[in-house]
């Protein structure tokens, strides 16, 4: 009875949109007028005592394990709790608890590879032809398909530095190497790419060799903090800084500025928070482990710390909502083979991630933000105007 009740007024303040509630005795509620869009079925009831911990990682948890039933858009229920100034997302005595993080060089790899070295063969079922990912770059709306958002999307990144052939590029996070490639095949550029991920690094090592660019293209395995004294003239580093650590982002930015020659140019492309920095405790211990989202005042001030100027700053919030969308999609018209391979609980898993992480863009809760600096005053590297980063490459 006593949990019965706790539920009832935990779930009436959660949600904007209308949520019918079936609960684990058989009784129903609906919360919120109109017709239900969403209805949360559970099949037993959870701990108080787990709620209270740590709410995210409770429900996600009862999700996983399929203690609980969402029937309807969870990216529309998620959102909808985001908008909620009294939902369990903004209230602190659901989120008493957090995982401990370290970001050791040995921790950081192990994260890294908890998350990348699934397995490329999980990634190939759902990523595009390009195998991206990070936010795409929607340049026509949602018209644009995502294997073509996502090449638009490096394109995007790569004008924005005003490339010069001949020169170098360090890509910090190299992923599984499209951009540093195209970096290097279209524009011309001697380019180093570093990844902590096994999978990755093997691949873009057949990609290189594939691509007959074994003299302008390099992939290392190692971690960006033990590069040495060499420099480059561009770095790049997409989807990187949310694995550092809030005590590591200081030294993420004083190594991008270590590593760039005097008038070098980066392009840091990462999800961050309009509102401040913060955790998510079911992102942290399934998805990401060591993850921290950076407020934006927060990075702006390790760019200035560490000598850097900011010639441009892009959010492209909507376009990573859109992104995860398409993701989801394609991830559930594969979803009998991910659960063959993965098993059910894993698919489960994934797409409740995919769904959470496309409503927290939805709500504003989340950003992403390119920006694009320069070690020395811009003007000696860069256009005056932003023309230049939409003119055709020759």
């Amino acid at each position: 009875m006593l949990e019965k009740t706790f539920f009832k007024t935990f779930l009436s303040k959660s949600f904007t949109i209308p949520v019918k509630v079936n609960y684990w005795d058989g009784s129903t509620d609906t919360y919120g007028d109109g017709e239900p869009q969403v209805t949360i079925t559970f099949h037993e009831a959870i701990p108080i005592k787990e709620i209270t911990r740590n709410a995210s990682i409770a429900l996600g948890e009862a999700y996983m394990d399929g203690k609980i039933d969402i029937d309807g858009s969870i990216q529309a229920l998620i959102e909808s709790a985001y908008e909620s100034a009294d939902s369990f997302f903004r209230d602190s005595k659901f989120i008493k608890f957090l995982p401990k993080q370290n970001h050791s060089e040995k921790s950081s790899k192990s994260d890294v590879q908890d998350h990348y070295d699934i397995g490329n063969d999980f990634y190939n079922l759902w990523l595009d032809d390009t195998l991206t990912y990070s936010c795409a770059y929607f340049e026509h709306g949602n018209r644009d398909d995502l294997k073509q958002a996502q090449l638009d999307k490096v394109d995007h990144i790569l004008k924005k530095l005003n490339p010069q052939p001949g020169k170098r590029l360090l890509d910090i996070g190299c992923g599984w190497g499209t951009l540093m490639l195209t970096a290097a095949e279209k524009y011309g550029l001697k380019v180093t790419g570093v990844t902590l991920s096994e999978e990755q690094f093997h691949l873009v090592q057949q990609r290189i060799e594939e691509k007959g660019l074994q003299d302008v293209a390099e992939v290392r395995l190692e971690d960006y903090r033990e590069l040495g004294n060499k420099q480059w003239d561009y770095i790049t580093s997409v989807g990187m800084f949310e694995h550092v650590g809030e005590e590591n982002l200081g030294v993420y930015f004083k190594d991008v500025n270590r590593y760039l020659t005097d008038d070098g140019v980066a392009l840091i492309h990462g999800i961050t928070r309009q509102q401040g920095g913060a955790y998510n405790g079911w992102i942290n211990k399934y998805i990401f482990p060591g993850g921290y989202v950076p407020g934006l005042t927060e990075i702006i001030g390790h760019v200035v710390e560490n000598n850097m100027q900011i010639f441009d700053m892009e959010p492209l919030r909507r376009h990573y909502q859109r992104t995860l969308e398409l993701w989801n999609q394609n991830f559930n018209a594969v979803r009998d083979q991910v659960d063959d391979m993965m098993g059910e609980r894993f698919s489960r898993m994934w797409d409740l991630y995919l769904q959470a992480c496309a409503a927290s863009f939805q709500s504003g809760n989340i950003d992403v933000i390119q920006f694009l600096m320069t070690k020395g005053p811009s003007g000696r590297v860069l256009p005056i105007t932003r023309d230049y980063m939409y003119e055709e490459t020759k």
